[in-house]
């Protein structure tokens, strides 16, 4: 089946305090939106890469496609001012039916294991979450106070969230709820039953100048 990653690097970053978004920040003399391309592209041949990018960044983001890529496999769509209408955006450029995947670009670290894991559990049943579990103890905060919740039955979740499309589509042309946090809410709202996939503790989202040195670690060991 057609394969497309909608990679979305829309945001600007502002926690990372850096000049150019974070998705431009350098990770070992290359921009972290590389790595995520890279390795969509290393997964399978025939997948097409929509990339979504801030508007006024769109430039920037074609250097370095151009420097790095086969621009053939990757096109450019406008970033919205929420996630849910840039994944929107990126949407708009699946031309048949197909397994989309939406990744954050700045998890730059994600591997072709979970990319694939992904694509072959949305196969089976429509959509693939891939999640980790918490290490961390858990709090409710309520307005009464707080309580303990029970860690193992809570996960963490990560992306590359995998959808058939015709599951996908339909359920983005809902009207924008800001309990949409990822897409995985937007399709449960639709009223889909999710599907899990194991994550990877690598999957790390860039954030702060401290997940950079993480990610720096990671991406060292990987190559030594």
């Amino acid at each position: 089946m057609k394969k497309y990653a909608i990679i979305v690097a829309g945001g600007k970053g502002t926690r990372m305090g850096a000049n150019l978004p974070k998705q431009f920040v350098l990770l070992n003399d290359k921009p972290l939106l590389y790595y995520s391309i890279s390795t969509f592209l290393k997964a399978y041949d025939d997948i097409q890469i929509i990339l979504v990018l801030p508007p006024d960044y769109m430039d920037t983001g074609k250097q370095v496609i151009d420097k790095y890529f086969n621009g053939d496999k990757i096109i450019i769509a406008a970033g919205g001012s929420t996630r849910f209408q840039s994944v929107k955006n990126g949407l708009e450029k699946v031309e048949e039916e197909s397994i989309v995947f939406v990744h954050d670009a700045v998890r730059c670290l994600l591997s072709t294991a979970l990319i694939h894991r992904c694509y072959e559990k949305a196969l089976e049943t429509g959509s693939a979450i891939p999640v980790i579990p918490s290490r961390d103890s858990l709090r409710l905060i309520s307005p009464e106070g707080n309580e303990t919740l029970d860690r193992n039955r809570v996960m963490l979740v990560q992306t590359p969230q995998t959808f058939e499309s015709k599951i996908l589509l339909p359920a983005f042309q809902v009207e924008y709820n800001d309990s949409f946090t990822d897409e995985a809410t937007v399709v449960e709202s639709y009223g889909y039953q999710l599907s899990l996939v194991e994550g990877e503790d690598a999957n790390i989202k860039i954030t702060t100048p401290e997940d950079m040195v993480i990610a720096e670690n990671i991406l060292n060991r990987r190559q030594t």
